[in-house]
């Protein structure tokens, strides 16, 4: 497959066949920023291995991406910096530090990152969404737990 059509794909997976509560959006003023963290292994084995992604019962995907609203209801993607950690919800569990990298497919853009799952405990993830360079960046927090079939 074309690098065009793996991100295509992969961005489509992401965005539209994800089960409703994994995809998930806050609104900030006319900007939508959309988040939805998945296990890896739901991707497929090509579209994983094209994009280094480790693909594994123990390893979520967290993709960011960000729309803006404009004034016909229409919206457009909106390349945005994304700085974030996961953590457990108890206090003794240290947060780690998720790095993001851009993924691009057209005009569409997304913000990915991989983290270690805590099988059946809940995750808290916080992130700073920063869209516009004329605004503090946003802050997005939620709590996910994932189940490993073992």
């Amino acid at each position: 497959m074309t690098g065009r059509l793996l991100s295509g794909l992969l961005l489509g997976l992401l965005m539209f066949t994800l089960p409703a509560q994994a995809q998930q959006y806050e609104q900030v003023g006319n900007h939508q920023i959309h988040y939805s963290a998945v296990n890896t292994s739901f991707l497929p084995p090509e579209v994983a291995r094209d994009y280094g992604i480790p693909r594994n019962q123990v390893t979520g995907l967290l993709n960011v991406s960000v729309l803006e609203v404009q004034e016909d209801g229409s919206t457009r993607p909106v390349a945005a910096r994304v700085d974030g950690e996961v953590g457990g919800l108890g206090t003794t569990t240290q947060a780690t530090p998720l790095a993001f990298r851009t993924l691009r497919d057209g005009d569409s853009v997304s913000q990915i990152a991989t983290f270690r799952i805590r099988a059946d405990e809940p995750m808290r993830f916080d992130l700073e969404v920063a869209y516009d360079r004329n605004a503090p960046p946003a802050k997005v927090s939620f709590i996910q737990r994932f189940y490993i079939d073992r």
